[in-house]
């Protein structure tokens, strides 16, 4: 990871007629490459900071900077810099996917990417000349993040970028959002999918209230919020899968070190908590 992309210092929203701030006194910075997770219950928070940094909401106090520049500073050649993928997909439905892209690709004054070769990143290949009209809401959501890429932007803001797709897919457009971090751009993101969160951010900020109140690497949140001991898991004698959990303080060290030696033990691993248990912990939501 980089030097920042984005930096924002003492973020405060509030919008017209409304006696409380939407967003208040919020501090943070993404880097160059770094995937930055922005999670948070319905009503905390997300969208105005996301629409701030991507200049749909102009009116906040405090400062932010954004890729070398405070944010205010920037005119239209802010948008040749960033991508965007909101979870609800934009198309133009009697077009192609291919034309699509070419008409989105039209608008910048940058080098854009291969349509035909982005549409296959994302497993659209096949389709690349079928009307988006015809395409499912998971091909809708692969094509939204196409457009998003077309211009190799230094900052992509996505949100909900699996909505719709099974396992396979999801897990395939997480690692296009990887690649995109390892070429140099920074990724925020937001998201109810705690799986994608967790595979594939690099730091993650929980946000309730309009304020940040925690953040941290995904592993550093499940270690610190699991419970002490290990956690076995074995064949038993009897052919069949067992489980068992070892307590921290090794007064059963002895057992589990015959089960080590024994080898029929097949993981063992801390008691980390789940990333939707810290999600709900921190942000007191109960889910």
């Amino acid at each position: 990871m980089g030097d920042d992309a984005v930096r924002v210092d003492g973020l405060t929203v509030r919008y017209r007629g409304a006696s409380a701030d939407a967003v208040s006194g919020i501090t943070f910075a993404v880097s160059a490459g770094e995937v930055f997770g922005f999670l948070g219950p319905s009503g905390a928070g997300k969208s105005t900071v996301q629409n701030v940094l991507t200049r749909l909401l102009r009116r906040y106090r405090g400062s932010v900077r954004v890729l070398g520049r405070p944010l205010p500073d920037w005119g239209r050649d802010y948008h040749e810099r960033i991508g965007v993928g909101f979870e609800l997909p934009a198309a133009f439905g009697r077009m192609t996917a291919r034309e699509n892209l070419d008409v989105f690709a039209s608008f910048y004054g940058v080098p854009t990417a291969d349509p035909g070769r982005l549409l296959a990143r994302l497993g659209l290949a096949d389709a690349a000349d079928r009307r988006v009209g015809t395409f499912s809401k998971g091909m809708r959501m692969r094509l939204n993040l196409a457009r998003a890429l077309v211009n190799r932007p230094s900052l992509l803001f996505l949100d909900e970028p699996t909505s719709g797709q099974d396992p396979v897919r999801a897990g395939a457009m997480r690692e296009v959002i990887r690649s995109e971090a390892e070429r140099g751009a920074a990724v925020f993101l937001t998201t109810h999918d705690m799986r994608t969160a967790d595979e594939l951010c690099d730091r993650v900020a929980f946000v309730a209230g309009g304020r940040i109140v925690a953040v941290d690497t995904p592993q550093g949140f499940k270690r610190r919020h699991g419970r002490p001991g290990l956690v076995a898991e074995y064949d038993g004698e009897d052919g069949r899968p067992r489980r068992r959990v070892f307590s921290a303080s090794g007064a059963d060290a002895g057992e589990l070190a015959a089960l080590v030696r024994s080898g029929r033990l097949t993981a063992l691993h801390s008691r980390e908590a789940a990333l939707d248990e810290v999600f709900a912990e921190v942000t007191e939501v109960r889910l």
